[in-house]
């Protein structure tokens, strides 16, 4: 029988190559990828701050040891292609080509695939275009924010033979693969609750009003930025500040519950909430933006007709950081704290309430997971994290092996996120149409774009 050292010993070995003493990771390169010889050419869909900030640095950390280059970037803003030409030259020393557009981008030819860092509800659009033009694709979160736009992105990736990554990057830090691997071997016993918090106190958070002083309609591309949303008249704070916008974003669900709700799915193998009740406004911020500054969602998780299953409470505020980032996992006998990376046997069945029912207590080992912190205040550019999962990208473009983050866990995601959208905006309780892959509220299809 596997001893707790030997388990922790284990799970550090196993995620991602990282070794007990240090971050020393696995560096092959995989000899039967059919372009294992030449660079994989690489564009950046949208030079966002995500992408500058974070996504290329943790991308050329490995580039030149796996053998790839970035050699073009397409963006509909002219200010956003003369900065990536300016960066590129000064960070890294290199010329890329700058494109208007992504039907330039693809019809150029340049790419084998691309790092995608666009709007959050252009993410799915753009993951079918990359797939199309033959690209593999890092694609950052949320996967989708309607489910017309999920299902057809989820359709046209499966079976591509392209190699995607959603990027839900827990899913490549070794802590949450260590917690991921306990939870599934059983020791912790099954699930009775999460509890899950995202709060910050800022005011900015999202905003951009330098930026949008300085943009132009004739300097970017109105019409593409739209997309497949309805027409409105051209409005900088959208364009810039979209996460604030509806239906550009949903705001707390696609940028922090994304996050945090997929590791519900990846512990359990749920694809999405049975249900969802939710309720939220704008309390304090209230500056023009569509998208609530508080939120809180009640999800119920388990088997579609049975009584097993567990409840999951999700809160987020930007208006008092009290609380932080928190991901805890309830069992009968004690507490998975992803904030802490502790299991500890706190609020587990002690012995004498055991002993009154004639039971026996129940009592988790304490012990530590693997150590990796989110920080909370602003962008994680560079961090821990986004390093292994681009890397791990990386290595499957060679491998052609799934990566840690496939379609799937965007589209299910993507799910969880758009039925509390869903609650929040109808005042309704939501349930999901397997049979039709629909989000329901109040008994019908919820219809996105009456909530405008």
């Amino acid at each position: 029988m596997q001893t707790r050292r030997e388990f922790i010993k284990t799970s550090l070995v196993g995620a991602g190559g990282i070794m007990l003493g240090g971050l020393a990771l696995d560096s092959k390169i995989y000899a039967g990828s059919k372009r294992a010889n030449d660079k994989v050419r690489v564009g950046i869909v949208g030079f966002s701050d995500r992408c500058r900030g974070s996504l290329i640095p943790t991308f050329m950390a490995s580039a030149a040891e796996l053998g790839f280059e970035i050699v073009a970037v397409s963006d509909i803003w002219k200010r956003r292609r003369e900065e990536a030409l300016q960066f590129f030259k000064e960070k890294y020393g290199i010329t890329v080509k700058a494109f208007r557009n992504n039907e330039e981008l693809y019809e150029s030819g340049m790419c084998d695939a691309v790092i995608i860092s666009t709007a959050d509800f252009q993410h799915a659009t753009h993951l079918v275009e990359a797939v199309e033009a033959g690209c593999d694709a890092y694609c950052e979160k949320p996967f989708a924010e309607t489910m017309e736009d999920a299902r057809k992105a989820l359709k046209i990736a499966q079976g591509s033979g392209r190699i995607i990554q959603i990027g839900s990057q827990r899913r490549s830090a070794p802590n949450y693969q260590a917690a991921c691997e306990y939870i599934n071997s059983g020791k912790f016993g099954a699930i009775t609750m999460v509890e899950m918090s995202w709060n910050v106190n800022q005011p900015g958070r999202w905003r951009r009003p330098a930026l949008v002083a300085e943009c132009r309609e004739e300097d970017t591309d109105w019409k593409r930025f739209l997309c497949n949303r309805p027409f409105e008249p051209w409005d900088p704070r959208i364009y810039l500040e979209y996460r604030l916008f509806w239906p550009y974003s949903s705001g707390i669900p696609g940028q922090w519950m994304s996050h945090q709700i997929d590791t519900v799915h990846w512990f359990t193998g749920l694809s999405h909430p049975r249900s969802v009740a939710a309720n939220g406004g704008i309390y304090l911020w209230k500056d023009g933006r569509r998208n609530y500054d508080t939120l809180t969602a009640v999800m119920d998780y388990g088997p579609e007709g049975s009584y097993d299953g567990f409840q999951v409470l999700y809160t987020s505020r930007f208006t008092n950081s009290a609380g932080g980032v928190k991901e805890l996992y309830f069992s009968n006998g004690g507490t998975l704290n992803l904030d802490t990376n502790e299991v500890t046997s706190a609020g587990g069945l002690s012995e004498g309430d055991a002993r009154d029912m004639g039971m026996k207590a129940n009592l988790l080992d304490t012990f530590k997971l693997p150590s990796v912190k989110v920080e909370t205040a602003a962008n994680t550019g560079g961090d821990v994290m986004t390093y292994l999962h681009m890397r791990n990208w990386m290595e499957c473009v060679r491998s052609r092996k799934e990566t840690n983050a496939p379609v799937l866990a965007g589209y299910n995601h993507s799910i969880a996120t758009m039925m509390t959208n869903a609650a929040v905006r109808s005042g309704e309780k939501v349930t999901f149409d397997e049979a039709r892959q629909e989000i329901m509220a109040g008994g019908k299809p919820f219809k996105p774009f009456k909530y405008i």
